[in-house]
């Protein structure tokens, strides 16, 4: 049977999923697809494009139906959450996705989405652009955090050891983060991951809606107009 990228790029998410990130080689998913490495690059000209590719169908699901939610805000902040959860369906998912810059279907049309929600609240087309981009990187960011503490297959426990961080707020060093321990501690990722979210929606619906555009001229120290 002859090989298909689509083929090359399941199968690299299923690698993924059982090494990590850091074993995912080339060499490796030739083994794994019982090809020669080399033959791997009639289908993608190198590792930087198989995560491209990785990237591009882990989105597969996103664009499968429309934003739910009666709101913009509703909507955009279901988007952030379609991301994550994507980025969640894979190990080490969220580095996948970070390291990318993807022009492709799924990717294209999860942004257009993505900003049209936000032009939905009347924000100027640099405000969508931009505020998209802030959720994106809060997103990515988060999960980076979420996968990297979490247990990895076969172990047990992750990374955190909360009662390391209490016992060094318990002497009284740290007035500030003593007081907030109980939050700095709070396990429920998905109500954190909300209310990040949810002040980036307020910060963009406070933005003005008949913002000037910026010029690039009148930064410049030269212009003399």
């Amino acid at each position: 049977m002859r090989l298909r990228r689509e083929q090359v790029v399941s199968t690299a998410l299923g690698l993924l999923d059982e090494v990590g990130l850091d074993a995912l080689t080339m060499r490796r998913l030739g083994q794994e697809l019982n090809v020669q490495a080399a033959t791997l690059y009639w289908h993608v000209k190198n590792k930087q494009e198989l995560l491209d590719a990785m990237a591009e169908a882990m989105l597969a699901d996103c664009v499968a139906r429309a934003p739910e939610g009666p709101t913009w805000m509703d909507r955009a902040a279901h988007m952030a959450e379609r991301l994550r959860r994507a980025l969640l369906a894979h190990r080490d998912g969220a580095r996948v996705f970070a390291g990318t810059y993807v022009t492709q279907e799924n990717t294209l049309r999860f942004a257009d989405t993505w900003v049209g929600a936000l032009r939905e609240a009347g924000l100027s087309p640099r405000a969508a652009a931009w505020g998209t981009w802030t959720m994106v990187y809060y997103t990515i960011g988060f999960t980076l955090e979420e996968q990297a503490l979490a247990p990895l297959p076969g172990t047990e426990g992750g990374k955190v050891e909360p009662e390391h961080l209490r016992a060094a707020l318990a002497r009284g060093a740290y007035p500030h983060l003593g007081e907030a321990s109980t939050h700095l501690l709070d396990a429920d990722l998905d109500a954190r991951f909300r209310y990040g979210i949810q002040l980036i929606l307020a910060g963009l619906e406070a933005a003005p809606r008949d913002e000037p555009l910026v010029r690039a001229r009148a930064r410049d120290p030269s212009s003399t107009r």
